[in-house]
């Protein structure tokens, strides 16, 4: 992001990979090291990704995962060298919603404490991405496209700012999200 429009609009975004950018359910593992070879993505989410690269908006993947599938997924569909930050569990050595994993990826993004309320997180699951982004103060979003995790929050914490279905919810809401934090800026 250029020095002239830092401070304006969405300051970064985070994201989840497992359902949320990538399709679990097709999923090809390897049988002995459990790494991901290959999977499908959900429709408009590399050009979302795209779009906000484009943008000046830098992205991050804050994933309970293995570095292998990340790349692997990632790479598959053109979007690996996208990403400015990869926060992943395996290397981190923590699991969402432990705060260190995503102060890997806001560290990795400089985004200073007094940003953080212009950092979006998406992710899919409640108690590890919603919770995670809350405790530090990030705006959560709850990216529902399945039931496979729980939909109600347990807790106050676990509870997003925002929730969309799909990636053009996704894309609408973060659009609106730049235009209102940009307009006060």
């Amino acid at each position: 992001m250029d020095m002239e429009n830092k401070g304006k609009g969405i300051r970064a975004l985070l994201f989840d990979l497992g359902d949320t950018i990538m399709i679990e359910e097709t999923e090809e593992k390897d049988a002995v090291s459990g790494i991901t070879k290959r999977a499908d993505v959900f429709d408009g989410m590399v050009e979302l990704l795209q779009y906000w690269v484009a943008q000046g908006v830098p992205i991050g993947l804050v994933a309970d995962s293995y570095v292998g599938t990340c790349h692997n997924v990632l790479s598959q569909h053109g979007v690996l060298e996208l990403f400015v930050s990869l926060a992943i569990s395996e290397a981190v050595g923590v699991c969402k919603p432990d705060p260190l994993i995503f102060q890997k990826a806001l560290t990795d993004l400089n985004i200073a404490d007094d940003e953080r309320g212009r950092v979006v997180m998406i992710g899919n699951n409640l108690s590890r991405d919603i919770l995670g982004a809350n405790q530090l103060g990030l705006v959560s979003v709850w990216i529902h496209w399945n039931e496979r995790y729980p939909t109600v929050a347990a807790t106050d914490m676990e509870t997003p700012c925002f929730e969309v279905r799909n990636s053009h919810e996704l894309q609408t809401l973060l659009h609106r999200l730049n235009n209102e934090w940009s307009a006060v800026n």
